[in-house]
């Protein structure tokens, strides 16, 4: 469920770079409304094309989001005993981890509808918490909350909550597993391996 949830966050936010200077609840609001629409009208997604879904997710999704400091968050202190070579892979494999899950969740859209939470901000603001709720029929509306930071670029998420689970304090848990285990390497070699079986289950579906 909850990683069906978190698809639809990345589904519908951010779908194009002249929207970053936007307040930020607007911006949510504004992308969400019209991914939300591509979703509904596309059937080929709606009936599990998984390509198709990743696609959406890379070219509305990616270029708004600070992989790099969700990856330095989810790493957490480990993330400082990285090289840079090391902090690189790990951003990208994250990334890839990522797009290839909630895209593959994707598929499973039914519905939803998000409504906004009245949101405040005071001028000058670099850091901020836009919320909203996801009502799907026949199930108890889910709280959705993203985290948003002011770059030069405009604003870009760095971290996602989900009925009060955030999405890089809960991969931090299976992180710092895998660094215990391997150290950083560990935890690459971990995240790619992930990737690859993901990729591959996304081949299958597809062949169906």
């Amino acid at each position: 469920m909850m990683n069906k949830l978190i698809a639809l966050v990345f589904a519908t936010l951010f779908a194009n770079l002249a929207l970053a200077q936007e307040a930020p609840d607007a911006l949510v609001k504004q992308v969400t409304e019209e991914v939300l629409e591509i979703v509904r009208k596309d059937r080929s997604i709606q009936n599990g094309d998984a390509k198709k879904a990743i696609d959406l997710v890379d070219a509305k999704v990616i270029p708004h989001f600070n992989f790099q400091h969700m990856t330095a968050l989810a790493v957490g202190k480990d993330w400082r005993k990285a090289s840079p070579q090391q902090q690189q892979q790990l951003a990208g494999e994250f990334k890839t981890l990522l797009v290839r899950t909630y895209s593959n969740a994707l598929t499973s859209y039914k519905d939803q509808k998000v409504v906004y939470k009245p949101f405040r901000m005071n001028a000058g603001d670099t850091d901020v918490l836009v919320r909203t709720e996801v009502h799907q029929p026949g199930n108890k509306p889910v709280q959705l909350d993203y985290s948003l930071e002011k770059l030069d670029a405009g604003w870009k998420v760095y971290d996602v909550n989900v009925a009060g689970i955030s999405l890089v304090t809960n991969y931090r848990d299976q992180f710092g597993q895998e660094i215990r285990n391997g150290g950083i390497d560990g935890l690459i070699k971990a995240i790619a391996a992930k990737n690859k079986s993901l990729e591959g289950n996304l081949a299958k579906a597809d062949g169906k």
